[in-house]
């Protein structure tokens, strides 16, 4: 299934994306689309029912905004340096561990949303990445299939940074990562049934229209299920989380001198295979 939410910022109501492509209104079924939902498995029968009743009603896609797929997050589990090119390009070693930082909930913003550049930024740098969203509490797993049974979909998140305040400002990445707007989340949250492999996704990502990256997952230093297991050993995950799973090479970072870096007034798409396509302005804040 496909599911989102839209409607005002705040105020977003859930809803389906159907086998046909039309927009169907969720309300009338679950009130939301956020862990509570991913982690009850009749709410999610009664969905699936419900879209293949078809008797949901339909909804005006063209008039409605897209919000983020996913409400009442957690956490958000970022995994920096976990692609091979992307590694290459920064002359960074290739990590012996995943490398762990995190984003604030308050960061994501849905699919089409405008970003704000930060005041003072001189180095704001885009990273299309899979996100994981987790569906069931997940401790100390086991087995990369019991990491795999602990995931409930999939989404695209644009991981915004600002590289100087990353970098070269001290201490942890976290004050380049988590400024307002930096994680575009969505369109959809693609449930895990209708993602066979998550490591055999092209991720791709354009700026004023020029192809900047243009990756797969299968280049993932650590796949999907090894991130989950190995984050499982190092705190709890949750229902409603969310791991951003690292970016491919192509990042304005990794370029030569001037580098690219965004600035107000610049446009960014970005799409990963079945996963649905985002696109921001970007502007001062």
């Amino acid at each position: 299934m496909k599911l989102l939410r839209v409607g005002p910022a705040g105020s977003e109501r859930p809803a389906l994306l159907d086998a046909g492509g039309t927009l169907r209104d969720l309300s009338g079924v679950v009130s939301d689309v956020d862990g509570a939902l991913l982690s009850d498995a009749s709410a999610l029968g009664r969905v699936r029912d419900a879209a293949a009743a078809g008797d949901l009603p339909a909804l005006d896609a063209d008039a409605l905004r897209t919000g983020p797929p996913l409400a009442r997050i957690g956490k958000i589990v970022c995994i920096g340096l976990n692609y091979h090119d992307h590694a290459t390009e920064t002359g960074a070693a290739i990590p012996a561990e995943p490398i762990l930082f995190m984003k604030a909930p308050d960061t994501v913003v849905g699919p089409e949303d405008t970003v704000l550049v930060p005041r003072g930024s001189e180095k704001t740098d885009w990273e299309v990445e899979l996100a994981v969203v987790i569906g069931r509490t997940a401790r100390y797993l086991a087995s990369d299939a019991d990491a795999l049974a602990a995931v409930a979909g999939y989404a695209v998140a644009h991981d915004v940074s600002e590289r100087a305040f990353q970098l070269e400002r001290g201490g942890q990445w976290d004050k380049g990562k988590n400024c307002e707007t930096f994680n575009p989340l969505g369109p959809w949250l693609v449930t895990a049934d209708e993602v066979p492999d998550p490591q055999a996704l092209g991720l791709r990502l354009w700026v004023n229209g020029e192809k900047r990256q243009d990756g797969t997952t299968a280049d993932q230093i650590f796949p999907v299920a090894r991130v989950v297991r190995y984050l499982s050993r190092f705190m709890t995950l949750y229902p409603g989380d969310v791991i951003n799973t690292g970016t491919p090479a192509g990042v304005a970072m990794g370029m030569p001198e001037p580098k690219p870096y965004l600035r107000a007034g610049d446009v960014v798409e970005l799409e990963i295979d079945g996963l649905g396509r985002q696109r921001q302005e970007f502007k001062a804040a």
